[in-house]
């Protein structure tokens, strides 16, 4: 499980993070990610909206993101927010899959990013 201190928790953080990141669209989530300090730790965001299921479905759907994203902590450079806006689909997708496509999207995103400074 990712600590607290891995987690956007302010409503203006994300907004930084949406509009300001980049963003890349996958299948089953659109991954916005915006480098900051270095020595700032690691910091993920979930956007789960009602367009993806009932509540049971969304928070299944928060609990797997939340898990994947704690297996790629390691491979992210630190100082990086991400927010991980998931899509109607993803409440049918395998777990390895999921994992997969957030890897994907973080690697894109990264290469991106540095591309556009």
């Amino acid at each position: 499980m990712l600590a607290q201190v891995n987690r956007i928790r302010i409503g203006s953080d994300y907004q930084v993070v949406v509009r300001r990141g980049v963003r890349v669209v996958g299948p089953h989530t659109v991954t916005c990610l915006r480098m900051g300090a270095e020595n700032t730790p690691v910091r993920f965001g979930f956007i789960v909206a009602k367009n993806v299921g009932n509540a049971v479905v969304r928070n299944r759907v928060r609990r797997r993101l939340k898990a994947a994203s704690f297996e790629l902590l390691p491979k992210v450079p630190p100082g990086t927010d991400i927010v991980f806006r998931a899509l109607p689909s993803i409440a049918v997708v395998e777990f390895s899959d999921l994992a997969a496509e957030l890897a994907r999207g973080i690697t894109a995103a990264v290469a991106k990013g540095q591309r556009s400074r």
